[in-house]
């Protein structure tokens, strides 16, 4: 256990709401609630069991009543935090809130800076840094599927495959150091072959889990996906229709998106970010001119890139100079207002893959369901798992590149040297940088860094 000052911080959002809670953790959390807490009898918070609720009032300094509450007391280490834990249920609203914070700050607590709860169950040895980073993914989850993907993270999912790899990698530092103390043994030749083929089994492993490091940024972040095409080819009415919502203005006038327009839609359990660009093409307007130069950089930061052509018009310049800007993008391109006559045809667009050609109708929604599925396709072969555990950070992923790089390292100097001191090195450089994952092996401005992107009274 660490020691620190006791902290306080309002725990749900400021604004009108029946309750809010204010947490308050450390050594002195409940002495410091007790010295503002009035309940039935004059009686305090002193002899309070954990794990029990007090009802009574908020007090000031001339013992007027600041707000009706009731106040919940766990006791380290069986709380969040690891320490004694005081929560304070009060009215909702801004005011009623701020006032009952206001005393507990005037009493002894300190306001707790961003993720700190968090950061001091992790320093506490209660949850490793995977799990604390889980928990901001939870608050921050779109859909079911990226809460539960979170939710496994924060119950030790990903720490359980990373310490699995660890002990692995322990174990073939233990036999090679063993080998290297005891030379007249003969058994380098020997150790080098087991410890090589131990670390190309890690290797599958590691791979696996880097395999699923796309879909897991798409689960955490959202598939940010761009509508793109010539002015009024239907952008916007093929928003609309995903998101069933008139989320965008629809008219006859061409270029009436002035902006990029962004909404979430659920497919299948991943969160789809699909964002309406300007028409892109020559204009003299200022404000449109914007517009179409914001469409071109939403394309390059895009992961999918839908691009509706009007297949009533032929296919011309603008079209073309469009098509040039996605070809190294995945996409989907669809042929609208297929209820017309059409004068665009797949095999007028040879440069794409005919399986992601559709024709549809953005106004009446027909075929809109094949624009889903295909995108599930183009993203996780048809199907999103439920139960595989899967890499959502960027940072998981780097430090596992890292541990790939030094074990393919290791499994060269083995094969081609015999060399097993060497290799020890390299392997002794993956396990630590497995560690960053958990937080076993993390510099602490590291630590800092990724709390200090927490919100306040987590």
């Amino acid at each position: 256990m660490k020691e620190f000052d006791t902290i306080a911080a309002v725990a749900t959002s400021i604004g009108e709401g029946g309750v809010s809670i204010i947490r308050v953790s450390g050594d002195k959390a409940l002495n410091i609630v007790s010295k503002i807490f009035k309940g039935k009898n004059n009686r305090k918070l002193n002899d309070i069991k954990t794990y029990t609720m007090r009802y009574g009032y908020i007090i000031n300094s001339n013992d007027e009543h600041i707000d009706e509450v009731i106040v919940s007391y766990m006791k380290g280490p069986r709380s969040f935090t690891a320490e004694d834990v005081v929560e304070i249920n009060c009215h909702g609203g801004v005011v009623a809130t701020n006032r009952v914070m206001s005393e507990v700050l005037k009493v002894g607590a300190r306001l707790a800076e961003p993720g700190e709860f968090t950061k001091r169950a992790f320093l506490n040895g209660r949850i490793d840094l995977s799990q604390a980073e889980a928990i901001i993914d939870i608050i921050n989850a779109k859909t079911e599927l990226s809460m539960k993907s979170a939710l496994m993270q924060s119950e030790g999912g990903i720490s359980k495959e990373i310490n699995a790899l660890r002990n692995e990698l322990l174990q073939s530092i233990a036999h090679i150091e063993a080998t290297v103390d005891y030379p007249e043994d003969d058994l380098e030749e020997v150790t080098a072959e087991g410890a090589a083929k131990t670390l190309k089994k890690m290797l599958i492993k590691i791979d696996e889990l880097l395999d699923s490091a796309d879909e897991g940024k798409i689960l955490r972040e959202g598939l940010n996906t761009v509508i793109v095409g010539k002015p009024n080819v239907g952008k916007s009415s093929l928003l609309n229709a995903l998101t069933k919502e008139n989320r965008a203005i629809v008219t006859d006038v061409p270029g009436t998106t002035r902006d990029v327009i962004e909404e979430y839609i659920n497919i299948s359990g991943v969160p789809i970010k699909i964002v309406d660009t300007a028409g892109i093409r020559e204009t003299e307007d200022l404000v449109e001119k914007i517009g179409v130069e914001r469409s071109k950089e939403k394309i390059n930061q895009a992961d999918l890139i839908i691009l509706i052509l009007d297949s009533s018009r032929e296919l011309d310049e603008e079209d073309r100079e469009i098509i040039s800007y996605i070809l190294d993008k995945k996409y989907i391109v669809l042929l609208n207002k297929l209820d017309l006559d059409g004068k665009i045809k797949k095999e007028d667009l040879k440069e794409f893959n005919s399986n992601y050609i559709f024709e549809i109708s953005a106004k009446t929604g027909k075929n809109i369901d094949k624009v889903r599925e295909s995108i599930k396709d183009l993203f996780f072969k048809g199907e999103v798992s439920n139960d595989d555990v899967i890499i959502t950070n960027t940072r998981h992923k780097e430090a596992l590149f890292r541990a790939k790089e030094n074990i393919q390292g290791a499994i060269e100097t083995l094969e081609n040297t015999f060399a097993i001191d060497l290799a020890s090195i390299d392997i002794r450089n993956a396990w630590s940088d497995l560690g960053k994952i958990t937080g076993s092996t993390l510099e602490e401005d590291i630590i800092d860094k990724i709390f200090s992107e927490f919100c306040l009274g987590k």
